[in-house]
Formats: structure tokens, sequence, C-alpha cells
């Protein structure tokens, strides 16, 4: 068994951090996440909302490893999600479905406030992976560590390319609704002009 942890700084408030959260793929820096489907969700008694989703992956194993797990295709996985606005945490938890006899990679992320960086966000990163009835066991955890570690930092890449696209987006919306609310007012400046009792013809 091979633990690997990490932490990251985010320069971002946390509700805009899960915002990307949500929204982080599709993206260019992680096209090994073919899918994502949710399976259920749902509002628990807490006030918590509580996620449910499958991935499909292409790991893109090399081919010897691939040849000792049985094979390179398609991979899924299970992931759930807790989102305390209260609290202010999310947290993910995932592991592999294909391939679980074998390898075992489970992982959790969790999102909070930094707690003495104001309107910053601290991401929490632990993944435990183990390997089991195949030969170099220890040399195959290692080198799934460093894959993981490889696509943490991708994955934080393509959280910072989602956050600018919601921050391009709500620019975008705040310049459209001053521009219409700016016609608006100039079509009302206009009625009342027309209306004026030297305009209006008897």
């Amino acid at each position: 068994m091979k633990i690997w942890t990490s932490e990251h700084v985010f320069s971002h408030p946390w509700e805009t951090v899960v915002k990307a959260a949500w929204r982080k793929y599709p993206n260019p820096m992680n096209p090994s996440v073919v899918g994502l489907d949710v399976i259920d969700r749902y509002v628990d008694k807490k006030g918590r909302l509580i996620s449910h989703r499958i991935m499909s992956t292409e790991w893109g194993l090399p081919k010897w490893v691939a040849a000792l797990v049985g094979g390179d295709r398609i991979c899924y996985g299970s992931e759930e999600s807790i989102v305390d606005r209260k609290e202010k945490t999310l947290i993910l938890q995932s592991n592999n479905l294909t391939f679980n006899s074998i390898v075992a990679i489970d992982e959790r992320l969790t999102y909070a406030p930094h707690p003495s960086k104001k309107d910053e966000t601290l991401l929490k990163q632990e993944a435990i992976i183990t390997v089991k009835g195949v030969a170099l066991s220890s040399y195959l955890e290692h080198l799934l560590a460093n894959t993981i570690s490889s696509k943490a930092s991708k994955g934080r890449e393509a959280m910072e390319w989602v956050i600018g696209k919601i921050n391009t987006e709500m620019k975008d919306l705040a310049h459209s609704a001053k521009k219409g609310v700016e016609d608006i007012k100039h079509n009302l400046e206009h009625l009342t002009l027309q209306d004026t009792p030297e305009n209006v013809t008897l």
C-alpha cells in the first residue's frame, strides 16, 4: 500500500472554486476523462448536497502494465461528494471500479476556505493505492502514485481554466445586463421626448 498526499492553495474564494469543481469536465488538460454521469443527487436533513457520479476515463497505461492488470480500456470510477454550505466544505471521495480486484485507488479531496488567507481556498488531496496479486506490486504502486501526482497537477490547471471561464462569463453577463439597462433607459427617454406637448399633433 502507498499513500500519496498533496495540498494546494487557490487564490479564489471557496464559492468560486466549488463552482469550478462541478464544471471541471470536460477540459483540455484532462482529455482522459471521456464521460461523467450523475447517478443520484439529493439534499440531506443537514442541508448538505450529496451527489454520486460515475466517471469514465482512459487510463493510458504503459503496455507492460496493461498486460499485468489485464488490458487498457475505458475504466470506470465512482465519485461521491458532499457540499456543506454551512461549514464551507466540499468533500469528494472516489474509487476505481475497473481492475479493483487487482488495483485499488481510494482518493479524497477536500476544498475549504484557507484558515489564514482571506478569499483563498485550500485543497487537501489524499490517495491510497493498493496493488494485489501481481508481480512488482510495490513498483506499480509507486508508478501509480507518480501518475496520480501528474494528473493532480493537470487537475489544478484545469480548475484555473474553468475559473477563468466562469469569471469571463460573469463579466460578459454583467456587460450584457448593463447594456440592456442602458438600451431600456434610452428607449424610455426617446418615448418621453416623443410624447412632449410640442411633439403632439392635434
